[in-house]
C-alpha cells in the first residue's frame, strides 16, 4: 500500500486527489496538511469527502510527514511549492507537484514570469515533466515529477505529434477558454459571480506564465501565441490551435502515436470535441479541421482542467512511479449531462 501525503489539501486540485485517492486500491491518505485548515477534520473542511476519510489537517512538519509517507503531493500556488518539496526530497520521500515551481528548466525563465528568484535550482534537474504520454518512462524512474499546467496539457498533446511534419513557420496560434476553477481557490473580484457571470473575458494576453511552458515541452525552435480566456463554467478547457503547415501532410497518420494511450481520444477530422464529454474524466479529446481556404490545420482538445489537466495525470504518474497499472483510479467516463 502506498503511503500518500497532501500538502495544501483545500485546494481545487487537492480535492479532487482526495477524491481520485479515495477510489484507489493500492493507496492510503496518511497525511493531509494545510495552514488554514489545521487542527479541523478534513470533512468538516470538505464535507463532500464525509465517510470516506477520518483524518484532521495538520501544520506541514517536514520530518512527520516524511515518517509516515511514501510520497507527497503538493497543492500550493506559484511559488511556494519550493519550502515543502526540498525538505522532503531531503529525506528521500518521492514528490509529486501539481504547481508550476518545477516545470521550467531554465530558473532563469522562472524568474521573468513567476517575478521570484527559484530557491531550489538544483532540484530542476530531477524534476520530470510529469506529462505522461511524452515522459512516461523517466516518470517511472523519478522521485521529483512536475506535474503540468492544465493549458499546457491540453495544447501540447494534440500539438506534439504534428509539429514536426507541419514544420510551421509562422507561430503556432492557441486560443483556450477555461472554467472558472482553473483560477484556484483564493477568492478574486475578477471572479465574483456578478462579474464573472454571463461573461467571457481574455487575459494575461501575450504574457501568460503557461507560454514558456508549451514552448519549452514542443521545442525550443516552436514559437506559440497563447491567449487564455475564462468563462462562467465551473470546470473544463477547450482549446483552439491554429497551425499554418508549410507542406501538406496525413494528420490522422501522425496521431497513430497516441493509439495505445488510454487516455487521449483522437475524434478525428472534421469531429469536434466539447467539454462536457470530458467533465470529471482523465480523458483528453481531439479533432480537427483542414482549412483549404486558409491553408491552416486548426486543432481543437477538451480536457478537464482538474482532472484531465491536475489531478489524474498526477495519479497517473504516482502509479508510474511505484509500478502499478497507471489507470488503476482513473479509467471513468465523462460526466454528462
Amino acid at each position: 500500500m502506498i503511503r500518500v501525503g497532501i500538502v495544501g489539501a483545500t485546494g481545487y486540485g487537492s480535492r479532487e486527489l482526495l477524491r481520485l485517492l479515495a477510489m484507489h486500491p493500492g493507496a492510503e491518505v496518511c497525511a493531509v496538511t494545510s495552514e488554514s485548515a489545521a487542527g479541523r477534520p478534513l470533512c468538516e473542511v470538505l464535507p463532500a469527502l464525509r465517510g470516506l476519510y477520518d483524518i484532521q489537517c495538520e501544520v506541514f512538519h517536514s520530518n512527520l510527514v516524511a515518517e509516515r509517507c511514501d510520497v507527497v503531493f503538493v497543492g500550493v500556488p506559484s511559488a511556494k511549492s519550493m519550502p515543502f518539496v526540498v525538505p522532503l526530497r531531503e529525506k528521500g520521500v518521492r514528490v509529486v507537484d501539481i504547481g508550476p515551481d518545477f516545470r521550467l528548466s531554465d530558473p532563469a525563465i522562472f524568474e521573468k514570469y513567476y517575478g521570484e528568484r527559484h530557491a531550489a535550482p538544483e532540484l530542476l534537474e530531477e524534476a520530470v515533466y510529469g506529462l505522461v504520454p511524452m515522459n512516461r518512462a523517466a516518470i517511472e524512474k523519478t522521485n521529483l515529477v512536475a506535474v503540468p499546467g492544465c493549458y499546457p496539457i491540453s495544447a501540447i498533446l494534440p500539438l506534439l505529434p504534428i509539429l514536426k511534419a507541419a514544420k510551421p513557420e509562422t507561430p503556432v496560434v492557441i486560443d483556450s477558454i477555461s472554467g472558472i476553477t482553473g483560477a484556484g481557490r483564493t477568492p478574486n473580484d475578477t471572479y465574483h459571480f456578478p462579474e464573472m457571470n454571463e461573461n467571457v473575458r481574455a487575459y494575461s494576453v501575450a504574457t501568460h506564465r503557461h507560454t514558456p511552458e508549451i514552448e519549452q515541452a514542443l521545442g525550443a525552435n516552436t514559437m506559440v501565441q497563447f491567449t487564455p480566456h475564462v468563462a462562467p463554467y465551473s470546470r473544463g478547457i477547450l482549446s483552439t490551435i491554429t497551425v499554418r503547415p508549410t507542406k501538406k501532410f496525413d494528420v490522422a497518420a501522425c496521431y497513430d502515436m497516441y493509439k495505445d494511450e488510454p487516455y487521449i481520444r483522437i475524434l478525428g477530422e472534421n469531429r469536434l470535441p466539447e467539454v462536457k464529454y470530458v467533465r470529471d474524466s482523465n480523458f483528453c479529446d481531439i479533432g480537427w479541421v483542414n482549412d483549404a481556404r486558409t491553408g491552416n490545420l486548426v486543432l481543437i482538445s477538451a480536457i478537464d482542467n482538474l482532472i484531465g489537466g491536475t489531478a489524474g495525470m498526477a495519479i497517473q504518474s504516482m502509479n508510474l512511479m511505484f509500478g502499478l497499472d497507471e489507470r488503476t483510479a482513473l479509467s471513468r467516463p465523462g460526466m454528462a449531462p
